[in-house]
């Protein structure tokens, strides 16, 4: 069953600036957290020496500046990316909840990284690092909708096929019968959130869900 939405509902599900769990998110891995401390420690030190050399110039304030910026990009980075995520969700012109079953359930290995490293005979080979994600089929009594996909964590076992499960969908076809976008989702008889990215306010979520689908 899809349930159609006011764009003004969209506000109080989808945050303009990037949440606690978004910024979790956007901070990435140890070897992606690594890569922005690298970055912003490079950019700070490069711009400070800069500034250092301009401190007669009328452009010390500003070297000053970057030298800031780039010394808290680790923080403003992550902000920066799920602000982006969450707005690019927003500009679609049709919203409505989908109230469902998971269909279908399955595995999959998905490279999350890659590097090249000696064997014992010397030969250079690549070492892939893999990780399994869940993919859920989704259908109502009209039938199929679309897949989610998400890292697999233990949590997950709860998910059964026949299990009810909601969330939300974006698209710019009023009929949602192409091109459509799933938010992360909430299977309500379990209370579990399942998803690659946090979009949603959950408790607001769930008090929409409550307010519509009593």
């Amino acid at each position: 069953m899809l349930i159609p939405l006011k764009i003004d509902k969209i506000s109080k599900l989808i945050p303009s600036v990037g949440t606690g769990g978004q910024f979790k998110y956007a901070l990435g891995n140890p070897r992606k957290i690594l890569q922005r401390i690298i970055i912003s420690s490079i950019g700070g030190i490069i711009t400070f020496l800069i500034s250092i050399s301009q401190t007669a110039n009328q452009t010390y304030n500003l070297w000053l500046l970057l030298t800031v910026c780039f010394f808290l990009y680790i923080i403003w980075g992550p902000i920066l990316e799920s602000s982006r995520r969450n707005l690019q969700f927003k500009k679609y012109k049709f919203y409505s909840i989908f109230d469902g079953y998971v269909s279908d359930i399955y595995r999959t290995e998905r490279i999350e990284s890659s590097r090249e490293q000696s064997n014992r005979q010397g030969r250079l080979e690549i070492v892939e690092n893999k990780r399994t994600w869940l993919v859920l089929e989704l259908e109502d009594e009209d039938g199929y909708l679309d897949k989610i996909s998400f890292p697999m964590e233990n949590k997950h076992s709860q998910v059964k096929v026949g299990s009810n499960i909601r969330c939300l969908i974006a698209s710019n076809n009023r009929n949602f019968d192409r091109d459509i976008y799933l938010s992360d989702a909430w299977l309500p008889n379990s209370n579990l959130w399942v998803g690659d990215y946090p979009y949603l306010l959950r408790p607001a979520f769930e008090e929409i869900c409550y307010i519509y689908l009593k």
